[in-house]
């Protein structure tokens, strides 16, 4: 399942993001996983979700970010829930058919595994196609 949160810059899509994260450490029995860009997120967070700077793995492409999601679950199959802080920043070619594929494959991924993904854009909802929209 993909959950998508979306708005401009300054909205509260991060304060949303970390207070479901917290939730979800509370509440879910898998290990929850959250990737972000920079080191933004290192003290909001608590210390038992795996944090993951995008920064420290040059992704190129979102295909590499799919193939990075698969190696993280095959490393840890109790994975319950990934949280993906501002998608859009995350590769270097931004393609929004390419990042609606991925969204589509994370959801079919997450069905499969029992994952569940969380994911921020800044982004301006009225300019999404409705491949994106649906997971807002």
């Amino acid at each position: 399942m993909v959950q998508l949160i979306v708005g401009s810059k300054g909205t509260g899509k991060t304060k949303k993001l970390v207070e479901l994260v917290k939730h979800a450490v509370e509440e879910e029995n898998g290990s929850v996983v959250c990737i972000e860009k920079d080191k933004n997120l290192t003290f909001d967070i608590p210390h038992t979700v795996r944090l993951i700077h995008a920064s420290d793995y040059s992704f190129k492409s979102i295909e590499f970010f799919k193939g990075f999601i698969c190696g993280l679950h095959a490393a840890n199959y109790d994975i319950s829930h990934v949280f993906i802080a501002n998608i859009l920043k995350m590769c270097e070619d931004v393609d929004m058919d390419k990042v609606a594929q991925l969204l589509d494959e994370l959801n079919a991924f997450g069905e499969k595994e029992s994952i569940i993904f969380t994911v921020t854009a800044t982004v301006d909802p009225e300019t999404l196609g409705d491949n994106i929209k649906k997971y807002c």
